[in-house]
């Protein structure tokens, strides 16, 4: 999927001397966390969330920091916090030069840019003109839609093995599990074997299992080994060793 596919269009935007009253309302009204902030000629200049009224002085919140660390901060950069935390116009506060991205960006990327910048929305731009908007919002839905209409069809049980064995090897926590977890298909019913060395390769393995096609049922039968020591570790012996060390014994 691509962003022109999930993305909220047309936008909500506000232009740079919109006032900061005037932005919160619209968030407010409109339920949103971020606008997009846009001049005359109708160009991208900024975007305005949430997170740049969080040090606001009609609130109390505005940065606070002791003598020392203010010489170490700089005079630029506590000026700017000051405009922040004062400014009453938009372009007063907005973050400037947002991340930005295309129609036809894959929706991989998008979460990529999310991560790399530590944002939760990017204006889908054509040229310099602003043609939608892409959130954790739109990603969720994007996402109740593809589960809702994936279908689940009916696979052989030897090909429900065979799919869950390729997804082990092209996983690199996996390689171990090749050798030994062996699963079992009979009639849709998924039966994974064998031994793990780490209590997370259980969850992972059974996630994967759950996510091959025709896949009716899924139990689980695998014994966790310690990897220095070679004991098995049942599943009442680890509910014993929490509850001693809830209790404090060694």
């Amino acid at each position: 999927m691509k962003a022109k596919d999930v993305m909220t269009s047309p936008v909500a935007s506000l232009e740079p001397d919109a006032t900061v009253l005037q932005a919160v309302h619209m968030m407010l009204q409109k339920r949103i966390s971020g606008l997009p902030v846009i001049d005359k000629d109708g160009r991208l200049v900024g975007i305005v969330t949430e997170g740049d009224f969080l040090r606001r002085s009609e609130t109390g919140t505005e940065q606070r920091r002791s003598r020392w660390l203010e010489l170490l901060v700089g005079a630029g950069r506590l000026a700017d916090e000051y405009t922040r935390a004062h400014g009453r116009k938009v372009k007063e506060v907005m973050t400037r030069d947002p991340t930005t991205a295309s129609e036809d960006t894959p929706l991989g990327e998008i979460v990529d840019l999310m991560e790399r910048h530590q944002i939760k929305r990017i204006p889908i731009v054509r040229g310099d003109h602003v043609v939608g908007i892409v959130s954790r919002a739109n990603l969720l839905h994007a996402l109740a839609s593809a589960s809702q209409q994936a279908a689940l069809p009916t696979q052989s049980d030897e090909t429900i093995r065979t799919l869950l064995l390729t997804e082990f090897g092209k996983q690199r926590w996996a390689q171990t599990a090749l050798m030994y977890v062996n699963p079992i298909v009979r009639n849709g019913v998924l039966d994974l074997w064998g031994t793990i060395t780490d209590e997370r390769e259980r969850q992972a393995l059974i996630v994967a299992a759950q996510n091959v096609p025709g896949v009716k049922e899924l139990r689980d039968h695998l014994v966790l080994i310690d990897p220095i020591f070679g004991t098995v570790i049942s599943e009442s012996q680890k509910n014993r060793n929490l509850a001693d060390t809830r209790k404090g014994r060694p």
